[in-house]
């Protein structure tokens, strides 16, 4: 059996490297040799944060991520869009790991156009996450739109939204990520913490109200939720109206019915249609009449959006550590979130 090493995570939420059998081909996978991954300061550094907290029952190391980039080395039978030598980008729990090699299904990888790196590659599950959610919130060019919370996702979906040709106005509580936010052009950046948000929102729309609003953080958004609710535009009868759309595990409390005024609510699921359908990753597509933009489309339109330099994923960039440093680099983000962002992994 080939080997390969990948990191890890111990039962104390610390990172260390495990070596293991690499898995066998299954059909309709590609075998990639990963030059490049990139650490979700989200989903990620929640498990790290759970497992320092518990300090549950010791139990083998597990291996981790959900996104990296690298060159392809074999493909098995069913695979025809992609050859060996391809540069790839690729996503997806439990194949994109932090690792040298990885076995993924080939409708979750995605050719890298010339001029994109390999790093900037490994950042394209949070860039598709990003996108559909921009997706699920119907954009209009020159509607006025909030992002609560700049994390990777936070920022590709302000992103995504100036492109659309909307006004958008990101807020977040750490200063580093708005610095981060400016650095790609966003339009205003609010820190929470010392700005109120509504009143700020109230001045950026001219007075009209915002028109949509994307919550783009894990854990209680409650008080994220009634800022949106207060900037968004008011009828006479005193009702608001207008889209908050909530990506990642967010969980909200609020009264609904008449209580919440004409505001649709909306949730976005990862990385659009496809992704945990085994059929559909490993090759059967969907009918593109109908799913119009499932995963891999959208991973091609990220990739499609660094190559034309529209989608900017240098300035979210913090830090870049060898694979055999992850303990340091989980440390960093978990230690320093007011100084990491983007983390890339090289084996």
């Amino acid at each position: 059996m080939v080997q390969r090493r990948a990191a890890a995570l111990d039962c104390h939420g610390q990172g260390v490297i495990v070596e293991q059998d690499l898995p066998e081909l299954g059909p309709g996978q590609v075998q990639v040799k990963v030059v490049a991954s990139l650490i979700s300061p989200g989903t990620e550094l929640g498990r790290v944060k759970q497992l320092r907290r518990e300090k549950g029952e010791e139990r083998p190391a597990r291996p981790f991520g959900y996104a990296n980039a690298g060159e392809i080395e074999r493909v098995a039978e069913g695979v025809e869009q992609f050859a060996v030598g391809d540069r790839v980008a690729c996503m997806g729990g439990g194949y994109a790991l932090h690792a040298d090699r990885a076995c993924v299904p080939q409708n979750l990888c995605a050719g890298i156009p010339d001029g994109v790196s390999f790093e900037a590659a490994a950042s394209v599950h949070l860039a598709a996450t990003g996108l559909h959610a921009i997706r699920r919130t119907l954009p209009l060019f020159g509607e006025n739109g909030m992002i609560m919370g700049m994390g990777l996702v936070g920022q590709f979906s302000a992103q995504f939204g100036q492109l659309s040709g909307c006004h958008i106005m990101a807020v977040d509580g750490n200063e580093m990520r708005l610095e981060r936010a400016r650095a790609w052009g966003v339009e205003k950046t609010v820190q929470g913490s010392l700005e109120d948000p509504v009143q700020t929102a109230k001045d950026f729309s001219l007075h009209f109200g915002m028109d949509f609003g994307i919550i783009a953080f894990g854990g209680d958004a409650s008080s994220a939720f009634e800022q949106l609710y207060g900037s968004l535009k008011q009828t006479p009868d005193g009702h608001r109206m207008g889209r908050i759309t909530i990506v990642g595990g967010a969980h909200i409390s609020h009264g609904f019915a008449a209580g919440l005024g004409n505001v649709d609510v909306r949730s976005a699921a990862r990385t659009g249609p496809g992704y945990h359908d085994e059929a559909y990753e490993h090759g059967q597509n969907y009918p593109a009449v109908f799913v119009e933009w499932p995963t891999q489309r959208n991973l091609d339109e990220c990739l499609r959006s660094m190559a034309s330099g529209a989608l900017q994923v240098e300035p979210l960039y913090t830090h870049e550590f060898a694979l055999d440093d992850i303990a340091e680099a989980v440390d960093v983000l978990v230690e320093t979130p007011e100084k990491a962002l983007g983390v890339v992994l090289k084996p």
